[in-house]
């Protein structure tokens, strides 16, 4: 993992021999909250990679960190120059990580506040919000965005499509366009 926490806790998942998932729970928040946030984390990460292996499109190795809204808020401001929290960061490793054997995809930051408000809000569980944030988070690390309405609907059409084989529901299938949900991405 390239975004360290001193105290965090770790878990570990090999995905089919293609890539490597590390899991680190930075905020404790995360434990009290969902019964297992490995599990929950996991096979989000293990979905996405699976379904986008199949393609071709992914293989080595990538970091998630649980963490809170604070930890979220320095990385954010550190390196994106906004002073708030965000729901997930996705930082997606310079070339030469991903040259070396297994690469280094990158790192998935998800903040525990955020991510259980927005839950709230929209009234959703919130292992199926934090899952569908994996999900999005691990698109960002391979080149997918929603910076204009053409690849958001690329992107959020994948983000169904791999939600749905978790047993997750759409999170857009309510929403009359694609900029129209009252969540916030990055």
């Amino acid at each position: 993992c390239v975004i360290l926490s001193s105290n965090a806790s770790y878990a570990h998942i090999m995905i089919d021999r293609m890539v490597d998932v590390d899991i680190k729970v930075q905020s404790e928040l995360w434990q009290a909250a969902l019964a297992d946030p490995a599990v929950t984390v996991g096979d989000a990460a293990r979905s996405t990679c699976a379904w986008l292996g199949d393609r071709g499109d992914v293989a080595g190795e990538l970091c998630i960190v649980l963490a809170d809204n604070a930890f979220v808020q320095q990385l954010n401001r550190d390196y994106r120059g906004k002073d708030q929290p965000t729901n997930v960061l996705s930082f997606p490793s310079l070339e030469i990580h991903r040259e070396i054997e297994p690469p280094h995809l990158g790192d998935v930051v998800l903040a525990f506040e955020t991510i259980a408000d927005e839950a709230n809000q929209a009234n959703l569980p919130l292992e199926g919000h934090t899952a569908h944030l994996v999900v999005h988070g691990i698109l960002h690390l391979l080149g997918y965005d929603h910076a204009n309405a053409e690849d958001a609907t690329q992107m959020e059409s994948l983000e169904a499509e791999i939600l749905l084989g978790l047993g997750i529901e759409d999170p857009y299938a309510d929403r009359p366009t694609t900029s129209g949900s009252g969540v916030s991405y990055g």
